[in-house]
């Protein structure tokens, strides 16, 4: 399927459907937590016999305890969750039921029983969640279209007892192929033991989705004594330990994180998550000696570099902030969130035209980052192709669930467009999506 196809597919999935929602949902996108998310989920999902390079493990900023998937591409897990487990193993043991859920079928007759209008609707919008992210930093969010009040929603995300049962019984098995200790999964659901007995406005809807018996619990406790016992996996411990501190780093006051640099596990995670705490303060004197301090341990990091590089842009240092994203995005040519920071820094150093081959790039990466789109408008506006503005324009809007603004906006790209060209035909993608989108 090519690029463009594929946007289409994207578009009819998340804008055929699309129609207010009762509530929002935000992801929270960064290069260092999502990297340090697959390096856990890799070796879980080959053990499941899936195609670990196409499932991409995404944060949700919400403090409650949750994690779910939706199609076949995305295992989606909140902030809270990820800032409540102690261990890699326990989020292990979480990514490793979510991968379940997909290997077992369960998506896929979920998504073949969707007949409803209203279901369906809900659906599409759920579909755009694992389209219309929202990139940058850990601190960057932006409101995806999700119907998460809907009972529709709820419905899609709830898990019968026989599918928890199947995929308790999977995920012990890919965590033990994986020479992971299984014994994290009986950590996890002892979190969550008693909340049966509790309303379901007082439950984590971790527990709404994903019901918990005693009968379940004694049967998973049951796999996992059975299973072979493996030892402590000092690399899964240090990137859980890595996207946990950076992750509460941001989301925690910076006081809260000062006082705990010494549980960071290693000194590296410390000097970052003190960067970031300082950072947060705008000391930039002490942040930049944190992060370079860290950079020191660890030569040559990207995302650390990354980082940096996040500091001095929004400390207003561009030029330094640029040649820094150079180094991160030479050190990592394929992320995209990387390549979309490097053009964000050039734009705000005042270099449109390599901002937009950097933008261009991460684009191509991630042609669903919605700062990215926004920044190429930027770009293209600068330099005074003012059609190709419409259609990143008419892109971000689309990704957003805007139908209107999208359809205006490409149809301005359209009229200016060489008719048969890639942007003429992305721009057609827009404008057919959202009239199919009107006519539901």
């Amino acid at each position: 399927m090519t690029p463009t196809r594929m946007m289409a597919f994207v578009m009819a999935a998340m804008l055929i459907f699309a129609q207010p929602v009762q509530a929002g949902v935000r992801l929270l996108r960064d290069a260092d937590i999502e990297y340090a998310l697959g390096q856990l989920a890799k070796p879980i999902l080959t053990a499941a016999g899936l195609n670990a390079s196409r499932i991409k493990v995404v944060v949700i900023d919400d403090p409650s305890l949750n994690a779910f998937v939706i199609d076949h591409r995305h295992i989606f897990i909140h902030s809270g969750l990820i800032m409540k487990l102690d261990s890699a193993p326990e989020i292990q043991a979480v990514i490793a039921h979510e991968a379940a859920h997909i290997a077992n079928g369960h998506i896929s007759r979920r998504l073949s029983n969707m007949r409803t209008a209203q279901s369906a609707a809900t659906l599409g919008l759920a579909l755009a969640a694992a389209a219309g992210a929202a990139s940058g930093n850990a601190k960057a969010t932006a409101g995806l279209a999700i119907g998460a009040g809907s009972s529709a929603m709820r419905l899609f995300l709830s898990h019968t007892r026989a599918e928890e049962s199947a995929a308790d019984m999977s995920s012990v098995r890919y965590l033990s192929r994986a020479g992971i200790n299984p014994q994290g999964a009986v950590e996890v659901q002892d979190l969550f033991r008693g909340q049966e007995a509790l309303s379901s406005a007082r439950q984590d809807p971790y527990m709404r989705s994903h019901p918990l018996s005693r009968d379940r619990l004694r049967a998973l406790k049951g796999l996992v004594a059975a299973a072979p016992s493996h030892p402590p996996n000092a690399a899964a411990n240090y990137w859980y330990a890595r996207a946990r501190g950076k992750l509460t780093a941001f989301k925690r006051a910076p006081s809260w994180t000062l006082r705990r640099l010494k549980d960071s596990g290693s000194q590296d995670i410390a000097l970052m998550r003190e960067a970031v705490a300082y950072h947060r303060q705008s000391n930039l004197k002490k942040a930049l000696t944190a992060i370079d301090g860290a950079l020191a341990l660890r030569k040559g990091d990207p995302f650390l570099m990354e980082l940096k590089g996040q500091i001095l842009l929004e400390s207003r240092q561009f030029g330094a902030a640029v040649q820094v994203y150079q180094s991160a995005a030479k050190a990592a040519p394929r992320e995209a969130l990387i390549l979309g920071g490097l053009g964000r820094a050039y734009l705000a150093a005042g270099q449109p035209k390599q901002a937009l081959g950097a933008l261009e790039a991460a684009r191509g990466r991630d042609y669903t980052d919605i700062r990215v789109q926004r920044d190429l408008a930027i770009a293209y506006a600068k330099l005074n192709q003012p059609a190709m503005a419409s259609l990143a324009t008419a892109e971000r809007f689309a990704l957003q669930g805007r139908l209107e603004d999208a359809a205006l906006h490409a149809k301005r790209a359209a009229d200016r467009l060489p008719s048969g060209s890639a942007p003429w035909q992305r721009a057609q993608d827009v404008l057919f999506a959202a009239k199919q989108a009107k006519r539901r």
